[in-house]
């Protein structure tokens, strides 16, 4: 070959493998947590497609679909967040404070800790708080985060860019005590000002978790929310599901009942399926189990088992209790016949079908799990119950406790919830966020189990109740005073919202619908 030639074709080839090169790893993505987090290559999602088809099949069970003022309002921030995401120049404008006038505003969630359902439980808020305000979301995932969702908006990225300026920063505990609402407030107070200076300010910082403290509760008011509308940068951190308090204050209250008319115990409902669409390889394990053991099932019934402490409550304790719930009080499977008694046989005629059930049973404790099957699957059904088979499997989270700190982990979790909230009947622990977030996305009411403590202390109680919404609750709310439900009803006719408090926590709150 002629040398010449030769150069040529090697020039030619080291070009195509800069290029493919350049598609795999674009410069724009070198900044990311993880090169595998970079939205460059558009993938296609599979579980935005299929989700639909494994929604419960519950002929009882009604969803009432998204508002035509909803799908409109997704759209248009998708739009908005294409034009002003981390790999757009107005965000390196805004993040380099050169150009602070322009559409592009932000707030940047950053988890409260690292429990997955609690994640997505404040996620979500902080997602209809960038809608109300017409802010740009961005998270700050740890790498135990990456990988488990899609990105929710389609040829964009919601990551924030690992090398941004304050990233570390924010998560110290001197970037809440010099950048927080809370101490802004607090200033002003010393100074006994009228007039709060937060326009002047280029970043806030939201602190919205459990422990906050009287001035940071300050941003559940409408006049704060005012003076947040100049400042750029609102970094948020949190583990709580805080959006039913927006329902409250004036200034958002005429856009919710846009976004949510009719129905305001689906809020978390359509938020959730829009927000957290499972990532391939997480919806490759979803699809496989349900496929492999609940698709033929003609009832699906989730148990989802919270132990806080195993050695002050420990499952021989609970278990009665939780077989009182199913069998006796709700009604969801079949009484079994006692050891002691003599089994009669009886010949059924063989086209007397069984109706089929299946128990899926989610605990960090496995002994729930094997007594449940252990007892379905060798003791009888009791006369009465009619003809019924039961089969009980496991999700796969048995580990003792929760490593929430390993992305391994925190991907079974994920199967997991979705995996609960494609059952047709869930019953859940109290104060458990993992039981909040699966009845949420199925959009059912679920039961709650009695609290731990009173299994021991009050045995006389009934051992679960219906929820009247499969909205989370509000566990930590600022403690200002709720509107009654009653005075929501006075002189109003059908459905209408209200603030109702929760069944499993006296103290917290919740979305509902009450018809008066």
């Amino acid at each position: 070959m002629d040398p010449t030639r030769a150069v040529a074709a090697m020039a030619v080839a080291s070009l195509l493998l800069i290029i493919i090169g350049s598609r795999r790893t674009p410069r724009s993505c070198r900044n990311f947590p993880l090169e595998r987090s970079c939205p460059s290559s558009e993938q296609t999602c599979v579980s935005r497609e299929k989700l639909q088809s494994f929604s419960s099949r519950n002929s009882n069970h009604h969803i009432s679909p998204p508002s035509p003022y909803l799908l409109s309002r997704l759209l248009e921030y998708e739009q908005h967040h294409k034009r002003c995401d981390p790999l757009s120049k107005p965000f390196d404008r805004t993040s380099k404070n050169e150009d602070l006038a322009q559409d592009c505003r932000y707030i940047v969630f950053t988890p409260g800790n690292d429990e997955l359902a609690t994640t997505m439980l404040s996620l979500s808020s902080s997602f209809l708080y960038a809608l109300l305000t017409d802010r740009v979301l961005l998270v700050d995932f740890d790498p135990s985060m990456i990988g488990l969702f899609c990105e929710p908006f389609r040829k964009s990225t919601w990551l924030l860019p690992g090398e941004f300026t304050f990233r570390d920063r924010a998560r110290s505990a001197e970037f809440r005590q010099v950048f927080s609402l809370g101490h802004l407030m607090r200033k002003q107070n010393q100074k006994q000002d009228q007039k709060l200076q937060a326009d002047t300010a280029s970043l806030l910082f939201l602190y919205l978790s459990m422990d906050y403290d009287d001035h940071d509760k300050l941003f559940y008011r409408d006049e704060t929310q005012e003076l947040l509308k100049n400042v750029p940068w609102l970094v948020l951190r949190s583990e709580q599901y805080f959006l039913p308090y927006f329902f409250l204050l004036p200034c958002f209250r005429t856009e919710l009942d846009k976004l949510f008319p009719d129905d305001k115990e689906t809020v978390f409902h359509h938020l959730g399926r829009y927000l957290f669409n499972p990532s391939n390889q997480a919806w490759g394990a979803i699809a496989r189990f349900y496929d492999d053991y609940l698709v033929k099932a003609e009832q699906r019934v989730g148990l989802e088992i919270k132990v806080g402490n195993p050695y002050e409550t420990p499952p021989y304790l609970m278990l009665p209790h939780i077989l009182k719930c199913i069998q006796e009080e709700s009604k969801i499977l079949p009484r079994l016949q006692q050891n002691n008694t003599t089994t009669r046989i009886t010949i059924l005629p063989s086209f007397r079908r069984k109706t089929s059930k299946v128990i899926l049973v989610e605990s960090l404790l496995p002994e729930f799990y094997s007594e449940l099957k252990n007892m379905y699957s060798t003791r009888p059904i009791a006369d009465g119950e009619g003809s019924v088979s039961v089969r009980v499997y496991r999700t796969s989270s048995h580990e003792g406790m929760q490593k929430s700190d390993r992305n391994y982990h925190n991907m079974k979790a994920l199967v997991d919830v979705y995996l609960l909230s494609m059952c047709d009947v869930l019953v859940i622990s109290p104060f458990s966020t993992f039981g909040y977030v699966a009845s949420g996305l199925a959009g059912l009411n679920p039961w709650f189990l009695k609290n731990p403590g009173d299994y021991e202390t009050k045995p006389l109680e009934p051992a679960c109740r219906r929820a009247v919404s499969p909205e989370p609750c509000f566990l930590f709310h600022p403690g200002e005073y709720v509107p009654n439900a009653v005075h929501h009803c006075r002189g109003r006719l059908g459905p209408v919202p209200v603030i109702l408090y929760c069944e499993d926590f006296v103290f917290g709150f919740k979305l509902g619908n009450l018809k008066c």
